[in-house]
């Protein structure tokens, strides 16, 4: 169920990441270090780019790390009256799948120990940040202009708790 409150955002988010560790865990060292080896047949019924994009676990949680740090970004600036798009110019909401890929290629040397440094802080950052704001302030529409007709929560639970079920499904897939 979708949260509808800022203690439902919070608690479901603190749930999913949770989740993903406990995900984690259940595999060894050399599972974590591991490419995914996505058979053909799969990726051939799969749509999303993500399939191909990620390789390994730490592709993943760099992925979340990137996405945490757009949603800080943007309600940081947007709040100093610094108006900036949710998405980092040149990309939109029909061009951000190149914006993934170069997340990717931007953490090529990153070491999985780090990834998951990187997104343990900045889960973190984003539960300390949800909680400056009130329930109006993060479910009600229009509530920010910068938001456009979208609320501040669904940036919340976007980067967070659907970010983390997209997560746990691809590790989950990653060892069928």
């Amino acid at each position: 169920m979708r949260p509808k409150s800022k203690d439902e955002l919070i608690a479901t988010a603190n749930q999913k990441f949770a989740e993903l560790w406990e995900e984690i865990a259940k595999l060894s060292e050399e599972e974590q270090q591991a490419p995914f080896l996505f058979d053909e047949a799969f990726l051939a019924k799969k749509k999303e780019a993500h399939w191909r994009r990620d390789k390994d676990l730490k592709d993943v949680l760099i992925h979340l790390y990137e996405w945490h740090q757009l949603l800080l970004n943007w309600v940081q600036k947007n709040r100093k009256q610094e108006k900036i798009p949710f998405l980092p110019a040149p990309y939109n909401w029909r061009t951000y799948g190149q914006m993934n890929v170069e997340f990717v290629a931007k953490h090529e040397n990153t070491l999985l120990s780090d990834a998951k440094s990187f997104v343990h802080q900045t889960h973190e950052q984003v539960m300390s940040l949800a909680e400056e704001f009130d329930n109006a302030e993060l479910f009600e529409k229009k509530k920010f202009d910068w938001t456009g007709n979208t609320t501040l929560g669904s940036y919340f639970i976007s980067s967070t708790a659907s970010h983390y079920d997209w997560a746990i499904k691809k590790i989950k897939q990653s060892q069928k």
